[in-house]
């Protein structure tokens, strides 16, 4: 049997898979044809690197809370009555003193009429009994009645002036009803959905249902709960009054709003160990409602040394933070970093690395762990002062 063309394919075979192990890049000669260049021959990616920056920063406190209306109105009847009239849209901005529903006025109004009647015939009775009155008085003294009569004519003008008074009384009541059936807004702010609407009937008292809710829109408070230390640290000493807060809302990384403590609670709940504590911010553009979920950082105590990057040197690998940081020996090397607050555009990093160290600011795709590379050294950006 002739095995002379196995070993030549084996033979082959060798020469390829050596082809493959080695590795090897082509490069354009002159004359357009192309030559192998070893990989190791190629020349090391360019980056730029910056040592990092060691100064001192303000302490800040983070706090989960969440965003609270200034006045938040429930819309209750104050009269019984049909449903007449719905005088705003869902969610619409509304001043305070705008209509938003109307009770039927009917009823009201004929009792205001009915009270302005009982009025004027009050005040007949004690015109004519004053009279009467002044009469026997003058009548008393030509001893031309009795004492009786004329103490009759006197108790007679008292009660009439004291009917008066209450049928008056019973026209004021009857109009302030009669005013109520026009419910207008109490304070200036967004109203919600219409819970009663058109044609119901509707009825004051401890059941009485919840028309519409009305929230004031700017500014808002957040609200959150601070920790006996923290509170003796940052608070005790002027009640939270001048400490700079900023807030940052669940879509943000960052910490978008700027505002100041408004008030500190009296007393320590007992139970958590916490202190509420209450900042405020502008909320002019309307987007922060009540209810959301809020991130404070509270500015305030001693300031301490930190390890700043340009926060856009920092790669992620799925969970974990990293940096490229480039020796003595130009060879980059993988580094996992823990990270903190946001300082302008530099990152606070709390572990992984030493102030005498260089990471790889731009080029970071380039550059790959353990190889090396050519580094252009450049300053690390500016920090932007901290608020």
């Amino acid at each position: 049997m002739n095995r002379k063309p196995t070993f030549k394919f084996l033979a082959a075979g060798v020469a390829i898979a050596l082809a493959v192990a080695t590795p090897f890049a082509f490069e354009w000669t002159k004359g357009g044809g192309q030559t192998a260049v070893a990989a190791d021959a190629l020349p090391a990616p360019e980056v730029d690197v910056a040592p990092v920056i060691v100064r001192p920063v303000a302490a800040f406190e983070s706090y989960s809370g969440r965003l609270e209306a200034i006045d938040h109105v429930d819309i209750k009847p104050q009269v019984a009555g049909a449903i007449t009239a719905v005088r705003f849209r869902d969610g619409q901005l509304v001043k305070k003193g705008d209509p938003l529903f109307v009770i039927d006025p009917r009823p009201y109004t004929a009792e205001v009429d009915r009270a302005a009647a009982q009025v004027a015939v009050a005040k007949a009775r004690s015109g004519y009994t004053t009279t009467d009155a002044d009469r026997a008085k003058r009548l008393i003294e030509d001893h031309a009645i009795s004492r009786r009569d004329f103490d009759l004519a006197q108790n007679a003008s008292r009660e009439a002036d004291a009917g008066l008074k209450a049928a008056e009384a019973a026209l004021e009541v009857a109009r302030v009803n009669a005013g109520y059936t026009t419910i207008n807004a109490p304070v200036t702010g967004r109203v919600s959905r219409a819970e009663v609407t058109l044609g119901n009937i509707v009825s004051p008292g401890a059941g009485a249902p919840v028309l519409a809710t009305i929230v004031s829109v700017s500014p808002i408070y957040a609200s959150f709960d601070v920790d006996e230390q923290t509170y003796l640290g940052f608070f005790a000493k002027n009640q939270g009054d001048g400490i700079a807060v900023e807030l940052g809302l669940s879509s943000e990384q960052a910490y978008s709003r700027k505002g100041a403590i408004d008030s500190v609670d009296n007393q320590v709940d007992t139970r958590s160990g916490t202190i509420r504590v209450r900042a405020r911010f502008d909320n002019q553009d309307g987007a922060l409602l009540p209810g959301l979920y809020a991130r404070v950082r509270v500015a305030g105590g001693q300031t301490r040394d930190a390890v700043l990057v340009e926060d856009g040197a920092i790669g992620t690998d799925q969970d974990k933070k990293f940096v490229l940081v480039v020796g003595a020996d130009n060879k980059a090397e993988y580094r996992e970093v823990t990270v903190g607050a946001l300082y302008g555009t530099l990152r606070v990093v709390t572990n992984g690395l030493k102030p005498d160290e260089r990471i790889v600011v731009n080029g970071l795709q380039r550059a790959q762990p353990g190889a090396t590379v050519k580094a252009n050294v450049v300053a690390m950006t500016p920090a932007k002062p901290a608020a």
